[in-house]
């Protein structure tokens, strides 16, 4: 019996791991925070501020200059193999943490595999991209604009995980890889929540647990959007065509076969097809599916649950129209959303490290610390302080209206002492989470996108750091300007 060991004849022999493929993945990267915070629990002192409510937040605030210590909360080895299973709903309290994000992505994914079956969205790509030709790079600026104009209305978020399936087979079909199309979508949508005007999640949270109305700074953080979305354009655009004309200068350039086999698998089949009548009503229903999510979420106050309902109802009515027969369309439905299982499971463990700090008592802690860096400082030093002590708080707590709550209260009464207006307290806040959401680890928006894109977090990195900083550098600029006006 021939060794183990001893390749076998005739065989080539597999590549060895590059250094990408030995980078952890998302699963424990994440798992190591919940272990790492865990930790800080047995280290740092607990403590907490006291909370009264506030009716028109509908949530409880922290009270300035009532910071104490209180007994310590050390996480122990349960605590941290529990914290993923809290992170999708507490048990204790029943309630919701990240289950119904998880279960929306899931609903979107059979949504999308029912779409997918019916070969509408692949004959659809080939029709549009006949239409295109030579005009591609245009569809960056649109698409950026319009998922901008989500995120500074309403904070579009978590509302595009569902955009993903949709636009990464175009983008790989016209010449772009897949972090073009993850970088569309998520930084379009990003820059809007950077620059939030009318945001109820960022600006008008922020502004009313900062006792100010939220129209106060509206110019400013006008000009920061149109400036930033300039800018998140261009760089775009840039990275984009220069992939297209040589494929080797993408960042996932060695995912580029497994990529378009994955997004692309059913494209062959349909290249020289025409849409047909129950095709073009399919594709009906899927843009007004879309449309339908957008207006709910903006005008009727939808949100997780009445989203997932939406798109069940649209699977149904798709499988209907196409006449798939029971048993195609369950199949077709259960195998949509087994491809998105995996950014299902990431989005709980995201979770998990919030819910070991906030058991753990250090969250607020934390907070007290950076409270106590930045007091005492001139304006333009507050200001930036201000700024970059947000970035750090939303790496912890990467929702905008939690940190809002969290943050505000506490931070916005110290800028009168520096003589900075609490609407650039707020902007600062919204400037700094818009730019740190675009990477923190712990937002399901940022994982769950990635893992629906293929593309590797660091990879990720290496795109958005020159972004960041230059998003950076102009929210810097603009504040100190502001306050020096």
């Amino acid at each position: 019996m021939a060794n183990q060991a001893e390749p076998i004849a005739g065989a080539v022999p597999a590549p060895p791991p590059s250094a990408q493929d030995r980078f952890p993945t998302a699963y424990t990267i994440l798992f190591a925070l919940i272990v790492l915070m865990a930790a800080l629990t047995w280290l740092l002192p607990a403590g907490q501020y006291e909370r009264v409510a506030n009716e028109a937040l509908g949530k409880d605030t922290p009270v300035p200059g009532t910071y104490q210590v209180v007994d310590a909360a050390p996480q122990g080895a349960l605590d941290v193999l529990m914290a993923p299973i809290t992170g999708f709903y507490n048990q204790a309290t029943g309630v919701a943490n990240a289950i119904d994000v998880s279960l929306f992505v899931l609903v979107v994914g059979g949504f999308l595999g029912v779409v997918n079956a019916t070969g509408a969205i692949n004959t659809g790509i080939e029709r549009v991209m006949l239409r295109l030709q030579g005009r591609e790079k245009w569809m960056i600026p649109v698409l950026m604009l319009l998922f901008a104009a989500g995120g500074t209305t309403y904070g579009m978020a978590e509302e595009t995980l569902a955009f993903y399936v949709l636009l990464l087979p175009l983008m790989i079909a016209v010449g772009y890889d897949a972090l073009t199309g993850v970088a569309v979508i998520m930084v379009g949508a990003g820059i809007g929540v950077l620059g939030s005007t009318i945001n109820p999640f960022s600006t008008a949270i922020a502004s009313n647990a900062a006792g100010i109305p939220f129209t106060q700074g509206m110019a400013l953080r006008l000009v920061i959007l149109a400036l930033g979305w300039m800018i998140c354009v261009a760089y775009v655009m840039r990275y984009a065509e220069r992939v297209r004309q040589d494929p080797s200068r993408s960042l996932v350039a060695d995912l580029k076969a497994s990529n378009e086999a994955h997004f692309l698998r059913h494209r062959e089949s349909h290249r020289d097809q025409v849409l047909t009548g129950r095709q073009q009503t399919v594709l009906v229903l899927f843009g007004a599916t879309f449309v339908a999510m957008v207006w709910g979420v903006a005008l009727r106050g939808w949100w997780m649950a009445e989203m997932s309902a939406l798109f069940l109802a649209s699977a149904i009515a798709v499988g209907l129209v196409a006449w798939m027969g029971e048993k195609p369309f369950t199949n077709a439905f259960v195998d949509g959303a087994r491809d998105l299982l995996g950014v299902a499971l990431v989005i709980g463990l995201a979770r998990g490290i919030v819910v070991i700090m906030d058991q753990g008592k250090i969250t607020d802690t934390i907070l007290h610390a950076l409270e106590g860096w930045i007091g005492g400082m001139s304006n333009v030093a507050f200001v930036n302080a201000l700024f970059a002590t947000e970035g750090l708080l939303s790496l912890l707590v990467p929702s905008t209206s939690g940190l809002a709550v969290l943050s505000m209260p506490i931070l916005a009464p110290l800028s009168d002492f520096a003589g900075v207006p609490r609407d650039l307290a707020v902007t600062a806040f919204q400037t700094a989470i818009g730019i740190t959401n675009l990477v923190t680890p712990t937002y399901a928006v940022v994982v769950g996108a990635l893992a629906i894109g293929r593309v590797p977090y660091q990879r990720w990195l290496r795109f958005i750091w020159p972004l960041m900083l230059m998003l950076a550098l102009l929210s810097m600029a603009s504040l100190s300007a502001a306050v020096l006006l």
